[in-house]
């Protein structure tokens, strides 16, 4: 697959090496890029291509927002139209906001995006070395849930699909759980969740 990752931070960069590895195409979309420095193309985590966010998004088939959660809707705001018709993955937590997704601003980029809650309920160390059986909750658009389970799969975890977008409240519900979870095991942030049936 074409991912665009939009943030080069530890779970953006995490995800795309760890999708590079696996095989997927994948370029890095950041502010900060400026196309050809002193004439070679920069580069992002584990050596994928690193562009501005309008470029990386033009090509992808896939674009996950790995960016921090206040950031998500001036993206979408100045990218929107380009993420029509795409699979876009929130991965980005909103904390303290009335809801840590970013789904509403997403929709209104196209009746086409086909929207993906995921990797937002553990610390970016969980996806860097998983531990056997880790289950990752997610929540997708129907179209989607296939794309998401084989990234899911490409890092390592077991997709665990708890319904489709209506159900990204679920998924979000998931994260101060775990929270709670590595504050009482002394911050201990690779603890993870598995589903057992």
């Amino acid at each position: 697959m074409k991912i665009a990752v939009i943030g080069t931070g530890h779970i953006g960069g995490t995800l795309g090496a760890k999708w590079q590895a696996a095989g997927h195409e994948v370029t890095y979309g950041s502010r900060q890029a400026d196309g050809q420095a002193g004439g070679e193309e920069q580069t992002g985590p584990g050596g994928a291509p690193l562009r501005n966010i309008g470029d990386a998004v033009a090509s992808a088939e896939v674009v996950v927002l790995a960016v921090p959660g206040g950031a998500v809707a001036s993206v979408v705001a100045e990218h929107g139209t380009a993420l029509d018709g795409k699979v876009v993955i929130d991965a980005a937590n909103q904390m303290g906001a009335r809801q840590a997704n970013s789904q509403e601003a997403i929709r209104t980029c196209g009746p086409r995006v086909q929207y993906v809650r995921a990797f937002n309920i553990y610390g970016w160390e969980n996806f860097a070395d998983p531990q056997p059986g880790t289950t990752l909750f997610f929540a997708a658009d129907p179209p989607a849930r296939e794309t998401a389970e084989e990234l899911i799969s490409a890092i390592g975890l077991e997709p665990a699909y708890v319904g489709s977008a209506d159900a990204t409240g679920v998924v979000d519900g998931l994260m101060p759980l775990w929270f709670s979870l590595v504050q009482q095991h002394g911050g201990q942030r690779r603890l993870s969740l598995r589903l057992l049936g």
